[in-house]
């Protein structure tokens, strides 16, 4: 190839002959060079300030006496120096060290375990809450009222809340029990999804879930969108226009709390599940409402169709499913067996 370089760089410029061939401009005048007999080293050839083999040793066995065998290559290269004694650079001492395989952290490593990306789909309401506890500022700097809300993902209804001045597993546990009693909850029907908190891990609120027959899960650490509908629900109560800067007391916070819930779950219109009230979802009246809606449409479409471009308005529809990490889709599968598979597998 270099010949080849060589003969047509006779005709064209050595940077187009080199480009037309593509051999590197360096390669090219290094053979020139080594041609000529000009300091052609090998490349297995050492470096001439390199320590040779029994110099190395040397210095691995000072590394390895009981007298340096415990400090590090900078105390060794100090104590020597002050000592008249000079076997190599610091650097060096690491580059032997390293070549031997003798440089690592001694410290203990903390080992994280593998935590799986939680994979949940609801169908229908009381198949997987979702549960969170939130901050309200209270009457005085560093104090605080806490706000434990637990909600349907597939609904968005909030089946039960409390305010109350610390977080503590054993409220926690009281909460989950009386949803849990309110809403009928059957054993193995329910999926109770929350982050990894003191009270969401703990041994009293853990010992309930296994004595109901539910499901418990947990979002992976520092994950903040393992649990979205919790954090999206906690973004409406404190996006709303009267929402205070800090409550007088835990009956402000629970009054307005109050307050809050009932006009979300009754007359809040949700975009995440159609413009429907959580209520009207949970609870199963939503295909009345579809009905009414439709017709409204349709007749607004039939007194004035130019308005619409001739195509009937629909209203926004209900999504048939809630996931928390949707996995992705298998492109060989319609949508209905992708759907009834996960549905499958999750009862």
């Amino acid at each position: 190839m270099m010949h080849a370089a060589e003969s047509l760089a006779h005709n064209v410029h050595v940077k187009k002959a080199c480009k037309a061939l593509g051999i590197p401009r360096a390669s090219y005048y290094y053979y020139q060079k080594c041609k000529k007999g000009l300091a052609c080293k090998s490349v297995s050839s050492m470096p001439p300030l390199a320590l040779s083999e029994q110099e190395q040793q040397v210095v691995l066995d000072i590394l390895h006496s009981e007298r340096f065998i415990d400090k590090a290559p900078h105390e060794i290269y100090a104590t020597l120096l002050d000592e008249g004694t000079y076997l190599c650079s610091i650097r060096t001492m690491y580059r032997i060290l390293k070549k031997h395989g003798e440089v690592r952290e001694r410290r203990n490593q903390l080992l994280r375990p593998g935590y799986q990306k939680p994979e949940l789909l609801a169908t229908a309401s009381n198949q997987v809450w979702s549960w969170d506890i939130t901050k309200l500022k209270g009457p005085a700097k560093w104090t605080y009222f806490y706000l434990y809300v637990i909600l349907d993902i597939f609904s968005r209804y909030v089946v039960g809340w409390m305010v109350a001045h610390r977080e503590q597993a054993v409220l926690a546990q009281r909460l989950i029990a009386d949803s849990c009693q309110k809403q009928a909850i059957r054993p193995e029907q329910l999926v109770i999804h929350a982050d990894r908190g003191s009270s969401m891990t703990s041994k009293p609120v853990a010992f309930l879930l296994s004595d109901l027959g539910i499901t418990k899960s947990h979002s992976r650490p520092y994950v903040s969108n393992d649990n979205p509908y919790s954090e999206s629900q906690f973004k409406t109560l404190k996006y709303r226009p009267n929402f205070p800067d800090n409550f007088g007391s835990i009956e402000d916070a629970r009054a307005f709390c109050k307050s809050f819930f009932t006009w979300y779950n009754r007359e809040h219109h949700h975009s995440g599940i159609g413009l429907l009230k959580p209520e009207d979802v949970h609870y199963g009246r939503t295909n009345q409402i579809m009905k009414e809606r439709c017709l409204v449409l349709k007749t607004a479409f039939e007194n004035h169709p130019k308005r619409f471009k001739g195509i009937s308005p629909k209203p926004p529809s209900m999504p048939v499913a809630a996931w928390i990490n949707q996995p992705k889709q298998n492109p060989t599968l319609p949508l209905e067996s992708k759907l009834f598979n996960k549905v499958s597998n999750f009862h």
